[in-house]
C-alpha cells in the first residue's frame, strides 16, 4: 500500500464529505486501515473533527419543580424494579400480593428509608434502655 496522489485527494474529498474513518479505509481499499487513514490526515494537516462518541448530549428538559417531582414519586407504586438508592425502600403490603410496593419518598442520605420510616425503623440506644428499665420495674412492682 503506498500513498498516491490519487488516494491523497480521494483521502481529503472524503473527508471533508464528513466520513468516517472507517468509511474512507473502506473506500479506499487496497488494504489501507482506519489508522492509517487516521495516520494521514493527520499528517497532511487536516481539520480535525469531534469524535462522535464524545458528541454533546442533548440539552435536558427543565426539572418539574420538587413539590411536582415529590407528588409524582407518591403517584407511581415504586416496586422492586423501579427501586433506586435515592426513594425510601419501606415495604407497603404483603410481598406476593398486587398491590406490594415500597415508599418511594425521597431516602434520608446514608439511609435506605425517609424520615417517617426511618424513625420507626432506627431506635437511638437511649431509648432501648429507658424502655428496658420501665419494664423492669414493672415486673417489681
Amino acid at each position: 500500500m503506498s500513498w498516491t496522489d490519487d488516494r491523497i485527494n480521494l483521502l481529503k474529498g472524503l473527508w471533508e464529505k464528513g466520513l468516517s474513518a472507517s468509511q474512507i479505509a473502506a473506500e479506499l481499499g487496497d488494504g489501507i486501515t482506519r489508522n492509517a487513514v487516521i495516520g494521514k490526515a493527520h499528517r497532511l494537516g487536516l481539520k480535525s473533527r469531534p469524535s462522535p462518541l464524545k458528541a454533546t448530549p442533548p440539552a435536558r428538559p427543565a426539572a418539574a419543580p420538587k413539590a411536582v417531582r415529590e407528588k409524582k414519586v407518591e403517584e407511581e407504586k415504586v416496586t422492586i424494579l423501579t427501586l433506586t438508592e435515592r426513594v425510601c425502600k419501606w415495604p407497603i403490603g404483603h410481598p406476593g400480593e398486587p398491590d406490594f410496593h415500597f415508599c418511594g419518598k425521597k431516602s434520608q442520605p446514608g439511609q435506605p428509608y425517609c424520615a417517617k420510616h426511618s424513625a420507626m425503623a432506627y431506635q437511638s440506644p437511649q431509648s432501648k434502655r429507658d424502655r428496658a428499665r420501665a419494664n423492669t420495674n414493672r415486673s417489681r412492682g
